[in-house]
């Protein structure tokens, strides 16, 4: 099959205050899976979304077979067959249509507008014939809203390649996956390149899936293309972190030694109404970090919002320093001064759409009201405070916030309940998407979080986290908690033992 080529040759653009891409060559040819990493904010999503004509303000030159093309609209790049599956599968998808709909969305809104009938017959039946060419088994009549992310995201790809589809471009397409969900990715991205000779284009921290997967990588620095490289049997984790930083990397994150004082946060018997949490007990003491383990579904998310108040409670009660808890709401919670820094920060950590400044002081708006006045001078001093502590990459603080990249923005999420000065901070995947310099800037500010006498809860399905930052960790399986266990005598593998399910006494081997 004859090959064809994507690229850009000098290819910048500026945001306000910030020069995202600088005179950036690159190129790919279809038969190809290749990585795009870069530390957060380096640029690589900026680059994507010029290839998928999401950025239409860009100088230089895009090349599709050494041709010159203009990619200022989303669908100049679909007509050259270029797709892009973002990370956030549920902000693409419309959860009351159904799995046929939204794999023929485009179609139906691209090519249906002078149709007085559609039918619908036959729009199941293609869907079907798309699904089937990336042997997958899904249902298309069900809603989207009640698949699992993992068919979700498979539901996006069905939509990418049921139109032409050259170069596919997957924005962390494992970050919400399991690894059984993640080896089913892999196996549909290795089925499309050697079957229909097109091109993936992988965009990921998670970098030992890259080795695993890709066949090539580009690294980016501050806008600029540092590096491409060929994947081999010798490239390391390491030597690409280190071109991604700049510098050489330490990969451990020692944990900080805390005074822990006595039990604070007490759970006892803990149940979810719809069943994701089954009698949970634990406990956490001032300044400690306890680690909540277990694969995707295991229950993290559901426990971390159960307890917040965000997913109903049907038995059980929260308890702290000897007191009961009622929480009904998310507000209760934030009343007994309570935190959650949740797993889809754009979709329920932030508001993407307001201003740093805003974010920053959303959770505590009260401090900074006289009257029903809020006083924008002492929220514009409290963002700028917490823009220098914590290191917020941002040209303002009246940037907004879908402008600043993944790490930047969990540090706004984190900065907005700090501000709010709590007790407990739950966090939820808070390294999710985030590259691993931001990874040790965030785990350097939980341990602060907890030098300053507070609770901490830390859910990761990340084992390595876990045994970085934690004192204690306990490990869930299907809603329940399955061990405790001393980070500091326990190991991956332990902890692996009782997340699949083990329940007899782990034996190292």
């Amino acid at each position: 099959m004859d090959k064809i080529t994507l690229g850009t040759k000098n290819v910048s653009i500026e945001f306000p205050g910030v020069k995202a891409l600088s005179n950036v060559d690159f190129e790919i040819e279809t038969g190809k899976i290749h990585a795009v990493l870069g530390a957060n904010g380096a640029g690589k999503s900026t680059l994507m979304k010029v290839l998928a004509g999401s950025n239409p303000d860009y100088t230089g030159d895009v090349l599709y077979n050494g041709k010159v093309v203009e990619l200022r609209k989303p669908v100049a790049a679909k007509e050259l067959g270029i797709q892009i599956v973002y990370q956030e599968v549920d902000m693409a998808l419309i959860p009351s249509l159904s799995v046929a709909e939204n794999v023929m969305f485009n179609h139906l809104v691209m090519n249906m507008g002078h149709k007085q009938f559609v039918d619908w017959g036959q729009i199941q039946r293609d869907a079907k014939e798309v699904l089937k060419r990336l042997n997958i088994d899904i249902d298309v009549s069900q809603l989207v809203g009640n698949l699992s992310l993992a068919q979700k995201q498979m539901v996006l790809i069905a939509r990418a390649i049921q139109s032409t589809c050259n170069f596919l471009i997957l924005d962390e397409p494992t970050a919400p996956l399991s690894d059984t969900e993640t080896e089913e990715l892999f196996r549909v991205c290795q089925h499309l390149v050697a079957t229909e000779n097109l091109a993936v284009i992988f965009i990921s921290h998670r970098l030992h899936e890259v080795l695993q997967i890709c066949n090539s990588y580009t690294v980016m620095r501050n806008g600029e293309i540092v590096d491409n490289s060929l994947i081999t049997p010798e490239t390391t984790t390491k030597e690409i972190v280190e071109k991604m930083l700049g510098r050489s990397f330490e990969e451990n994150f020692p944990k900080e030694i805390v005074d822990i004082g006595g039990k604070a946060l007490e759970v006892e018997h803990l149940s979810e109404a719809e069943g994701n949490v089954n009698d949970v007990s634990f406990y956490v003491r001032r300044g400690e970090i306890v680690g909540i383990a277990g694969l995707v579904g295991a229950g993290k998310s559901e426990l971390c919002k159960t307890l917040f108040g965000a997913l109903k409670k049907s038995a059980g009660t929260i308890k702290f320093d000897g007191k009961e808890l009622k929480i009904k709401t998310p507000s209760d919670a934030v009343k007994y001064r309570m935190a959650l820094v949740p797993e889809e920060r754009r979709k329920e950590g932030v508001l993407v759409s307001e201003t740093v400044d805003f974010n920053l002081s959303a959770a505590c708006l009260g401090k900074f009201c006289k009257m029903s006045f809020i006083n924008k001078g002492k929220t514009a001093e409290n963002a700028s405070h917490f823009v220098k502590s914590l290191g917020i990459k941002t040209p303002s603080i009246y940037q907004l916030v879908r402008n600043l990249s993944g790490g930047n923005q969990q540090k706004v999420v984190v900065g907005k309940w700090l501000a709010a000065d709590c007790d407990v901070y739950i966090f939820d995947e808070p390294t999710k998407g985030v590259d691993v310099g931001a990874k040790a800037e965030i785990f350097k500010l939980i341990n602060e979080i907890a030098k300053d006498n507070n609770c901490v809860i830390y859910a990761s399905c990340e084992n390595s986290e876990i045994l970085s930052i934690t004192d204690r960790t306990y490990v869930m399986f299907d809603g329940k908690i399955m061990a405790e266990l001393e980070t500091a005598k326990t190991c991956e593998d332990e902890i692996m033992h009782y997340a699949v399910g083990g329940t007899e006494a782990y034996v190292a081997s």
